[in-house]
């Protein structure tokens, strides 16, 4: 066939035997009694259970419908018809396909069929008289659809079953209602004569759901006369008028409303009510004015009788505007109890999850309007008193109508407004916040239709803007459980968003909010506001600018409410210094001062043109939480300091400064922000040349202030400070009149001290004023200060200080006035200082102060560190010390030692403490080396040197805290490591007994102390060790008697080390400290040894690490210098060592025991192998170091692993031993001597250093390991060991497990990494292979693993190790002949055996294991043959009869119960398949091909995956010369292939994916071969029905006479066990039929298929059930 590329005579077709019987007889088998059969089948179907099920046959049916809609109505009619008893449920569904196919071809069906139909529908609906809803709407709904068309007819049917006289069944008279709604132009013209014959069965419905029913008809009936009378021109009979249906529709209103509307039945009320809405807008005027009075008072009193009330709202609704239309007058009489009524129903809390309280809502909203259109005035009359009540329901819901009302009747409410806005009053000052959210969303209603232009309307701006000042915190309040006040609809949030939208979007109310908004700007109450408020007036500003106006935008024209200038430059001013609060009202406080910038100072447009955009970036570049509070005052000082020299008019800036100091009560409860306005009152003072002013002011603040806050204590000394940068005197002056006030005065005797002040308020006072002292002195002119720091500052700081009660001297208790005088007292003396003349200034009080701040040490308590006085009073004293005169000695001594003894005695706290006692002492600490520094450099003599020695005593080493406070806890030593290199040069004071500065018997002590410091984690400690050892060692040589200008040349040589120091590397820093030891033991008198060696083992526990360390690295060289000492006494330095390792767990503790253990073993390896092997098992992790110290030397390694490689292979892994007499089989229990030389040789394999040795046994430590795995896979621990391996596990005393087969894997993986085989154990750890190796199931698998690894990772080490592997061909060990089996068998899938030469060697051991009487050999045999492929491909054509043979022999071998031998031969024949002589292969294909296929159907995955797959290799290896006969078994595969696509195993679908990709070329069909390319990639999605849909499709096109054949193997599956393929069978049953040709259409025996697919409708599965039904759907072609 061209194009398509299918075989010719000789090619496929021949291949296909067709059998085709019966083709006369089938001749006819497309007529009509088929397709009544197949709509029989599936509609008898209908009753099954499944509801998926059931779905499916509906969608059959409506399928078979599509195609044949007439036969589907006539099949569904007759099966109706002929089955009287069927259950209605499945009656429903064929009436439910019945109106699918309808409503589908209705313009198709002829008028017989469609009143068949009709008549079938009627009968079903009205069979029985009892209501069955959903049956009988069922068959309503054809009646339905049949009437968009059929309308004459259905009317006809349905009005025979509507006779006068005769009470009409319910489904009836709802099918006319529904027809009435679907067909409008169709039903109206018949509804006077139906409405004559409805209106006397009115009075005889007794029922109530014909009642229901009748209701539910009028309502329908009057709106679609409404909407026919809409639609008039658009009528059939134009001439219809509404007074048709007048009288009709009255006497049907009658019955309802006097008879009906009073029953019980709530149902039927509610009925009667719907109907009476549309039915009032058909009453005569007359007749509806005449019945509103009885109409009005009972649709209302229906509320109280239902809780669904939305359709009598509804229904009221639609009366009420009936009644509008004619202009009623009754609705006045009405309308007070309309409006209760109405009024009751919209103070209903509306629940946000109910939808129909919130449709009643609507409705009820809707009367209102109809109401306030009418009668505006007593609307308003009944609505705005009730704006009075205290009830939050009530005005909640009034403020919702007035709302409603201004927005819907704005024409009539719009002379009501001053009578509205008078009426709000009271809902303004209600605190409820459901209250309050409804209030603004009424002025927001107001503002859009100008109700606040109107007098009053400012209350109402103004409660806006109050409620945008609610504190965030409050919101949202606690409410009820049903409450919708949500934080996005919070009163703040809604009030912000209506402020902004009113500002932005009603043009009107620019003249209303401009500048009324600026009222509220100033008072503290709105602060929570400025946001808001600053983002409005921004805007609206903006409008006016941008309208042209270049004056002034704030005209004040006597306006005296609005702030002034300097209030409004103040107030943003001071709130942008807390710029992320109120929602970021900092940037809206810039961007208004921005905007007013001409209304603030004419001058200031350019400047601030400038800077505040740069504020506002500085704020855009950070968060509240990054952002530092201290930069961003001085960015706000800094453009305010700008701003007052751009002014330059001392009015304006005092009228500035005034104005500042007149708002600074209003900041008491923001801290923050009035600390800051303190600055800016400093910063405009020092800008005014008044002086009178500053004075005026700056008294007013001290006398003004709240000195019992911390931060306005702060604040007005900062104030001061920066007043007296440009005002020195007038400040100095002025806090010295304030000091001889009253304030004091009144303290002055005992018996005034608690009059006018207390105690406590004056100790806050003087604090102030000392603070204000110091920031005076910090700011100050430095060539101002000198002259006034003695007698105006130190002066007044001491008098404020000390009081005097009768003559006598107090000393205050005060902690505050305390820390305040230690600050100030930093302050002055840095300010002098750094003063050009600072440093020759002769400061007389020193002394004084020195000795008070000496005092505040002392007084503080001893055995804690609670506040800063300590570190604030040594910083008062180290810049004390800097300044003339110099301290004698003997005050300099005491100042040392009191400040040592002060904070020596308080250690750091415990764990656990407060966390922030931690940075205060470290401060503290900090503190403390900085006097000691700056003391130091006053006295560089050496008897400064010498009382810094004796101050600076080390504290003991067991007082050195551990911890997260290490680096504080090494401060004691520290400190003298920064005054001992002090010492001049290296000589020591020749006035000073040496005697005095270093005890010739605390040498070795002192070196202990200082030498480990060489490490220290500071730089500069590590520097002054050097320098104290050094030191140390020149005053001993002084001690032994060698000149002063001696120079000795071992110890010079640590002054070459101090760079190695400076360096951050460890190994450089231990280096360094290892030459320092080495310097040290050369001169270190023999008689030191020991204590320096026994200070060093203290150091060990030295919190700092490096410093640890470096003691271990010190004690490590001293043992290498002097070791002979020792020597004579190895066991005791075992016994040692032994005991440092269970006290210490550091590194350098291990390193030392090792070391000594090496020197142990290099002579007694024989001795000290065999008594670490009697060490009892489990070794402890003690014992394991040891045997680790063993690997150090090379030679000696190797004597060792010798050692231990006999005693693991001399003896039997194992015993057999039964636990039970009957149990089945023998336990294996682990002879002790081999598994103790695994754990051993594990040990010393472990050890870096033993790579050399291992190098050297490789091969035989490689195969022992190996073996010994595989002989204790199972074995287990004698019990002894197995409760002591349980006891040690559970305590955490064993390093690894004791388990036989574990230790011999952690062994083999030990050599591995000391062989240099790296990469083999990360390869095997990646893939699981060790924890493989281990199990009984896995190991063989692990094994495979092994081998895999080695022949890619150490191809050179195989030959050696596979000869070792040969002679266990025949071990008595079965499963050391699988091992190995395995590892060889692996091998031959890496090319590196071939390279070596290897390849024939292998394939010659292997073939003899062939007759192996373990089938696990044989299997493993084949493997490791078909591995030839992989590894040596090229090599598969030589060696191919010998494989094949092998295979072949696989295939039958009868010895295996469970085939995995097969299995293996047919993994592996698909991997050989494609390498050799296709000569070769032709013998076999056949053979193989019938061998394989009764596997394609085995319940075992493995075995259908296998034998799939390898009929795929079959056809890859035949492409383009397939012989007919293996044709015939592709074509017989085919189907079973598609199948099993299906199949519920992945392995399996994903081969037939590849088999049938593989099929594809042979079959000749260039669009099947593409199409299985294309859907079936590994990895692809597969849409199964689109891919069979496809594929049968081209079958039929091309290869029609394979149909019988894939039919009948399709109906062989239909009995399949697996339900997928179950399910897949009809599918490709059906996919077949669709796409079969007509002319081969008589070879499907449709007898046969539709029996088995009816019998597949019973099948216990549900999906293939719906896949029998769909296929029976796709059988309609056959029809």
């Amino acid at each position: 066939m061209p194009g398509c590329g299918c075989r010719g005579s000789s090619g496929l077709k021949t291949a296909v035997h067709v059998h085709t019987g019966r083709e006369e007889a089938t001749a006819t088998a497309m007529s009509e009694s088929y397709v009544k059969r197949l709509f029989t089948i599936l509609l008898d179907a209908v009753t099954d259970k499944d509801p998926q099920v059931q779905e499916q046959v509906c969608g059959a049916l409506c399928a078979l419908g599509e195609s044949q809609p007439e036969e589907a109505l006539r099949a569904c009619e007759e099966h109706l018809r002929l089955h009287d008893k069927l259950a209605h449920p499945y009656r429903t569904m064929i009436l439910r396909v019945m109106e699918t196919v309808v409503s589908s071809h209705l313009g198709e069906l002829d008028k017989g069929l469609a009143r068949a139909s009709i008549l079938l529908a009627s009968s079903e609906m009205t069979k029985v008289k009892e209501l069955v809803c959903d049956w009988q709407q069922a068959a309503s709904n054809v009646l339905v659809a049949l009437g968009k068309r059929f309308i004459s007819s259905v009317m006809e049917e349905i009005l025979s079953k509507f006779q006068p006289g005769v009470l009409p069944h319910h489904f009836v008279v709802q099918t006319l209602a529904n027809l009435s709604v679907s067909n409008v132009f169709g039903v109206v013209p018949f509804l006077t004569s139906i409405l004559s014959t409805m209106l006397p069965m009115l009075s005889a419905a007794k029922p109530d759901s014909m009642r229901v029913v009748f209701c539910c008809a009028l309502q329908r009936f009057s709106e679609s006369t409404l909407e026919y009378l809409a639609d008039l021109d658009q009528a059939p009979d134009p001439t219809v008028r509404k007074d048709a249906f007048a009288t009709d529709i009255f006497s049907a209103y009658d019955i309802l409303f006097h008879h009906w509307l009073q029953s019980r039945e709530a149902k039927l009320r509610l009925a009667v009510v719907e109907a009476l809405g549309p039915m009032s807008h058909l009453l005569p005027s007359e007749k509806l004015e005449e019945q509103l009075p009885k109409l009005l008072p009972g649709v209302l009193g229906l509320y109280k009788k239902h809780a669904e009330t939305v359709h009598v709202s509804r229904s009221l609704g639609q009366i009420l505007e009936a009644a509008a239309s004619v202009g009623s007058r009754t609705l006045d009489v009405q309308l007070d109890s309309l409006l209760a009524a109405l009024h009751a129903q919209i103070c209903v809390p509306v629940e946000s999850s109910s939808p129909l309280v919130m449709s009643n809502q609507k409705e009820v909203l809707r009367c209102f309007t109809v109401l306030a259109c009418c009668s505006p005035d007593r609307l308003l009359a009944f609505l705005l008193p009730k704006l009075d009540t205290s009830n939050e329901r009530t005005r909640v819901g009034t403020l919702q109508v007035v709302r409603h009302i201004i927005n819907s009747a704005a024409a009539q409410m719009e002379v009501k407004q001053p009578f509205i806005l008078s009426s709000m009053k009271l809902p303004l000052l209600d605190t409820n916040s459901k209250v309050k959210r409804a209030v603004v969303q009424v002025i927001s209603a107001m503002a859009h239709h100008g109700y606040l232009e109107q007098p009053g309307g400012e209350a109402m701006i103004e409660y806006i803007v109050q409620q945008c000042a609610l504190p965030p915190e409050a919101e949202p309040q606690k409410l009820g459980a049903n409450s919708e006040a949500l934080a996005a609809d919070s009163v703040r949030a809604i009030s912000v968003s209506t402020l902004y939208l009113v500002s932005t979007t009603v043009d009107r109310m620019g003249d209303v909010l401009w500048p009324y908004l600026f009222e509220f700007l100033v008072p503290v109450r709105f602060t929570g506001a400025l946001t808001p408020l600053c983002r409005s007036l921004v805007h609206l500003a903006q409008k006016r600018q941008e309208a042209g106006a270049h004056a002034l935008l704030i005209q004040y024209n006597g306006n005296v409410t609005l702030p002034s200038p300097y209030a409004m430059a103040t107030r943003l001013l001071a709130v942008s210094s807390s710029p992320y609060l109120g929602d970021g009202r900092g940037a809206a406080s810039l961007r208004l001062l921005s905007v007013l910038h001409r209304d603030i100072h004419p001058m200031l447009g350019q400047r601030w043109a400038t800077a505040i955009p740069l504020l506002l970036e500085h704020l855009d570049g950070y968060t509240e939480e990054t952002l530092s509070r201290k930069e961003w005052e001085e960015k706000l000082l800094m453009f305010l300091r700008d701003t007052l020299a751009v002014v330059s008019d001392n009015t304006w800036i005092c009228q500035l400064s005034l104005e500042m100091c007149k708002q600074l009560p209003s900041y008491n409860g923001t801290p923050l922000e009035k600390n800051f306005l303190y600055k800016c009152i400093g910063t405009t003072l020092g800008a005014a040349s008044s002086k009178e002013v500053v004075r005026k002011h700056l008294q007013e603040l001290l006398e003004t202030a709240r000195y019992q806050e911390e931060s306005e204590r702060e604040g007005l000394a900062c104030c001061f400070g920066i007043c007296a940068s440009s005002h020195l005197d007038d400040t100095l002056a002025q806090l010295e009149d304030f000091v001889k006030s009253d304030v004091f005065r009144k303290s002055a005797g005992i018996f005034n001290i608690f009059k006018d002040r207390s105690e406590n308020e004056v100790e806050k006072v003087k604090s102030a004023l000392i603070l204000c002292y110091g920031h005076v002195a910090a700011r100050a002119p430095r060539e101002l200060l000198l002259a006034r720091v003695e007698s105006d500052i130190f002066r007044n700081m001491s008098q404020c200080f000390s009081t005097k009660v009768l003559g006598i001297k107090v000393e205050t208790k005060d902690l505050g006035l305390r820390l305040c005088l230690a600050q100030s007292v930093c302050m002055a003396s840095q300010a002098v200082r750094s003063s050009s003349h600072g440093s020759s200034f002769q400061l007389l009080r020193k002394p004084e102060l020195v000795a008070q701040m000496m005092e505040f040490i002392k007084a503080e308590p001893s055995d804690s560190l609670r506040t800063p006085m300590r570190k604030k009073a040594m910083l008062a004293c180290t810049y004390l010390a800097s300044l003339e005169p110099a301290l004698e000695g003997q005050a300099q001594a005491d100042l040392i030692h009191s400040c040592l003894h002060s904070i020596m005695a308080v250690l750091p706290e415990p764990e656990g403490v407060d966390s922030h006692q931690e940075p205060l002492y470290l401060d503290t600490m900090q503190a403390l080396k900085d006097l000691l520094t700056s003391l130091l450099q006053r006295n560089m003599t050496p008897q400064g040197l010498q009382v810094m020695v004796e101050v600076c005593a080390p504290e003991p080493m067991d007082q050195v805290p551990e911890g997260p406070r290490a680096g504080a806890g090494a401060w004691p030593k520290r400190l003298p490591a920064s005054a001992l290199p002090e010492a001049p040069a290296h000589q020591p004071p020749a006035h000073l007994p040496l005697q005095a500065l270093v005890p010739f018997h605390n040498l070795g002590l002192l070196l202990g102390l200082f030498s480990p410091r060489c490490a220290d984690l500071w730089p500069a400690t590590r520097q002054e060790a050097v320098s104290c050892v050094y030191s140390l060692l020149y005053l001993q040589l002084g001690y032994e008697g060698f000149s002063r200008d001696y120079q000795d040349d071992v110890v010079e040589q640590l002054l070459t080390l101090k760079d190695g120091l400076g360096h951050p590397d460890p190994a450089i820093l231990f280096h360094t400290c290892h030459s320092v030891a080495q310097i040290i033991g050369k001169r270190l008198p023999p008689d030191q040894l020991i204590s320096l060696l026994l200070t060093l083992f203290e150091g060990l526990g030295d919190p700092d690490q490096n410093c640890s360390r470096a003691a271990a690295v010190i004690v490590n060289c001293l043992l290498k210098e002097r070791g002979h000492v020792l020597l004579e006494k190895v066991p005791e330095i075992v016994s040692v060592l032994c005991s440092k390792l269970q006290e210490t767990h550091g590194e350098h503790v291990l390193q030392a025991a090792q070391h000594s253990v090496y020197v142990l073993a290099a002579r007694h390896h024989a001795a000290v192998v065999s008594s670490l092997l009697g060490s009892p098992l489990p070794f402890d992790s003690h014992t394991c170091t040891l045997w680790r110290a063993l690997a150090v030397e090379p030679g000696l390694a190797t004597q060792v692993l010798g050692l231990l490689l006999e005693k693991m292979s001399g003896d039997v892994p194992f015993k057999e031993s039964r636990a039970f007499l009957l149990s089945s089989a023998p336990d294996r229990v682990a002879t002790l001597p081999p598994l103790a030389a695994t754990c051993a040789l594990y040990e010393v394999a472990s050890a870096p250093a033993s790579g050399p040795a291992v190098l050297e046994l490789y091969p035989q430590l490689f195969a022992a390991l190996l073996l010994r795995v595989s002989c204790t896979v199972g074995v287990q621990l004698p019990r002894n060991l197995q409760a002591k391996e349980r006891k040690s596990a559970s305590s955490g005393l064993a390093s690894r497990s004791l388990e036989p087969c574990s230790s011999a894997v952690d062994a083999l993986q030990a050599v591995l990494l000391r062989g240099g085989n790296d990469d083999v154990v990360q390869r095997m750890e990646l893939e699981g292979g060790w924890q493989l190796l281990r199990t009984s199931a896995g190991h063989e698998e692990g094994v495979t693993r092994l081998a895999s690894a080695m022949a890619k990772f150490a191809g050179p080490r195989l030959p050696l190790m596979m000869k070792a592997l040969f002679a266990t061909q025949s071990s008595v060990y079965e499963m050391q002949r699988v091992s190995s089996t395995a590892f060889l068998a692996e091998l031959l899938s890496s090319n590196t055996v071939n390279d070596l030469m290897l390849l024939e060697s292998l394939l010659d051991n292997l073939l003899a294991r062939q007759k192996d009487t373990c089938a696990r050999v044989r299997r493993l045999v084949l493997r490791g043959l078909a591995n030839v492929a992989s590894g040596s491909p090229d090599k598969v054509r030589a060696h191919g009869p010998q494989l094949l043979t092998a295979m072949i022999g696989g295939l039958d071998d009868g010895d295996d119960p469970h085939s995995l031998v097969a299995l293996e031969a047919m993994v592996g024949l698909a991997r050989l398949l494609d390498l050799v002589e296709a000569w070769d292969l032709r013998s076999v294909l056949l053979h193989v091909a019938i061998r394989i296929r009764p596997f394609f159907d085995s319940e075992k995955v493995e075995f259908r995956s296998a034998s799939i797959r390898l009929f795929g290799h079959l056809n890859k290896a035949c492409q383009g010369d397939c012989e007919d006969v293996f044709l015939e078994q592709l074509v017989g595969g085919l189907a079973p292939l598609l199948l099993h696509l299906q199949d519920p195993q992945p392995p399996v679908a994903a081969a037939c994916r590849f088999a049938l990709r593989m099929c594809g070329p042979n079959l000749e069909c260039e669009e099947l071969a593409a199409i299985f390319q294309k859907h079936l990639q590994e990895g692809r999605g597969l849409h199964f029905g689109e891919f069979l849909n496809t594929t049968c499709k081209h079958l039929m096109h091309h290869f029609p006479d394979l149909l019988g054949r894939l039919l009948s193997t399709s109906l062989f599956y239909f009995k399949s066990s697996w339900e997928d393929i179950r399910a897949a069978a009809p599918m490709l049953t059906g996919f077949l039929a669709l796409h079969v040709e007509a002319e081969r259409r008589p070879q499907v025996d449709l007898e046969q298929l539709l029996a088995a697919l009816q019998l597949l409708l019973k099948d216990p599965a549900p999906a293939v059930r719906v896949k029998a039904a769909e296929t029976l759907g796709r059988l309609v072609k056959f029809a």
